[in-house]
């Protein structure tokens, strides 16, 4: 290395170390094995507005969408433009990442320079910032250009995101990019599916006890959310009175039950006193895990080690993804086609095909949209209905 670049190249270095430590500080909301990657993204200025939205009391998952978005766009602007994210951006680099990710496939075929440029695009491949082939989903680009409108208001700035020609240029780009929006779990484990991810199952491994009550909690608490399921605490669990078999005969077999408080949601805020019940086989999966594992507070699902050691930590949202896709695969199911959400919309999905009323399985799943719950009854109806059959 040149002589002369050595005290820039250590200066970069020690700057880069002192952004990790004060990432550190937000470990249990940051993907912590990305944290070198963050901090060489990151300006001081951006580690900052992350603490003080954390200290602010935005969502554990909100605050790590925000912060990997604007590592996306630091990224994006260092190999598009050659400099760090201004504050604030003008009006035509808003409008340049929209060119850049939203753009018409027949278009690029007959025009090499329309969307990304190869340069830029080589550039976010290669340090892994880009995976996407074609143009990116709308949704990808709508979140992250609201991060970026949500960042400059935290800094004091009005951003250019509302200005008309941003908002024509991207209702235009949508609709040339013509990529269908794609569900979070491509299918849902509906009750059939559960039944086959617990059946393979050895109930001597600690790993299978966990797994079993994890799953049936999340599914019959409304399909909970990975990020509800991994930072629940036993001190969220309440016993309750034990309800009947059959709910017009009292006298029927009692059911041991237990209720969930929530707390903060993605939908709901942590003073709201927001619950869900368990009743019957998923209480007793869980309350077996709990006694087997000995949790007496904190944490109720953790982390296992390679020789079946209970660890102390919680598992992350992403451990909860990987349970569903692990078991998927030694169910013989394709665990691509699954993901920890397919317990959310399962939930929806198998409350549609029992008949349950719409209202009484939101009350359950703390659904606030009756649009996105009654889109799973919706597909549910279409494939039993007559409408599609008028040919069979």
């Amino acid at each position: 290395m040149d002589p002369t670049r050595r005290p820039i190249a250590r200066a970069k270095q020690a700057a880069e170390d002192r952004r990790a430590l004060e990432l550190d500080a937000l470990a249990a909301i940051m993907p912590i094995d990305r944290r070198d990657a963050l901090a060489g993204l990151l300006t001081d200025d951006d580690v900052a507005t992350l603490k003080h939205l954390a200290g602010e009391g935005i969502g554990d998952n909100s605050l790590r969408a925000l912060s990997s978005d604007l590592a996306y766009l630091e990224a994006w602007s260092l190999a598009s433009t050659g400099s760090a994210l201004p504050w604030p951006a003008p009006e035509s680099l808003a409008l340049k990442f929209v060119a850049h990710h939203l753009w018409d496939p027949a278009q690029r075929e007959a025009d090499a320079l329309h969307g990304m440029p190869a340069a830029v695009e080589t550039a976010l491949r290669e340090k892994g910032h880009l995976r996407a082939v074609g143009p990116h989903a709308p949704a990808t680009v709508k979140r992250r250009l609201a991060h970026w409108g949500t960042l400059h208001r935290w800094r004091g700035f009005d951003g250019p995101f509302a200005a008309p020609t941003v908002r024509a240029a991207l209702r235009l780009a949508v609709r040339a990019s013509a990529r269908p929006r794609g569900r979070k779990s491509p299918k849902a484990v509906t009750r059939d599916v559960l039944d086959r991810l617990i059946a393979v199952s050895d109930w001597n491994r600690l790993t299978d006890l966990r797994d079993k009550a994890l799953l049936l909690t999340a599914f019959a608490s409304g399909g909970r959310r990975r990020s509800e399921i991994a930072r629940l605490r036993l001190e969220q669990i309440v016993r309750e009175p034990p309800v009947p078999l059959d709910p017009a005969d009292p006298r029927s077999e009692p059911l041991p039950c237990l209720s969930i408080v929530l707390g903060r949601t993605k939908t709901g805020q942590a003073d709201e006193d927001s619950r869900v019940l368990l009743i019957g086989p998923p209480v007793t999966a869980l309350e077996a895990w709990i006694a087997k594992a000995e949790i007496s507070k904190g944490a109720v699902f953790r982390a296992i080690d390679r020789w079946g050691n209970l660890q102390d930590r919680a598992l992350t949202p992403q451990a909860v993804n990987l349970i569903v896709k692990k078991r998927c695969a030694r169910a013989g199911l394709d665990p691509f086609a699954f993901s920890a959400h397919g317990l959310r919309s399962g939930f929806l999905t198998e409350a549609a095909r029992r008949g349950v009323p719409l209202p009484e399985a939101m009350r359950q799943s703390q659904h606030r949209s009756v649009q996105q719950a009654a889109r799973y009854y919706n597909d549910s109806e279409a494939r039993l209905g007559a409408a599609a059959r008028l040919l069979v």
